[in-house]
């Protein structure tokens, strides 16, 4: 198992040299992108179904060279979705308008389903919460429920940008 927030997945590529003028090199986008994850943020999870693309905002744990997103298989479609087509993207977004910090990551790649991981949930759920003994009764009811699972999205590509600005920019 890799550090919380450590990138060391060598076979994900990062996209560079798009055109685009927020372009970061590798080693700036490696840095970049370790700094992003470590932090509380929402992960955006796109799937396909028959109707077309679904959303799903969700909390994520970057963990094992993978991002690890917490499922209900009884009351959440996503993982159902991802057992018919495991392809998915993921956008992560840090925005602050004070301070003009945009900064962005947007995966593309594949997620499978993993069995209830009592630890795993832990972890995952006191990154944004703090200790158990601060949460709401209703995430400690789930550490001990299997019909929460894990979807394990293993990333294949991602773009990284930071776009911020100085706030007096702003017009």
């Amino acid at each position: 198992m890799i550090a919380e927030g450590a990138v060391a997945n060598r076979t994900m590529k990062i996209i560079q040299e798009t055109g685009s003028h927020f372009d970061l090199d590798e080693g700036d986008a490696r840095s970049f992108l370790n700094k992003l994850l470590a932090r509380p943020l929402f992960a955006h999870l796109a799937t396909v179904s028959e109707s077309g693309p679904r959303e799903s905002p969700v909390w994520f744990l970057w963990e094992d060279e993978a991002l690890w997103i917490i499922g209900n298989n009884q009351t959440d479609t996503f993982p159902k979705r991802i057992e018919l087509d495991p392809r998915c993207a993921i956008g992560i977004v840090d925005f602050d308008v004070s301070s003009g910090m945009v900064q962005h990551a947007g995966f593309r790649g594949r997620a499978h389903l993993e069995l209830h991981d009592r630890d795993r949930m832990m972890r995952l759920l006191n990154r944004y919460m703090g200790e158990v003994k601060e949460w709401d009764r209703r995430f400690v009811k789930i550490l001990d429920d299997t019909n929460y699972t894990f979807i394990k999205f293993i990333p294949e590509t991602v773009v990284v940008r930071d776009q911020s600005y100085k706030v007096s920019d702003r017009h």
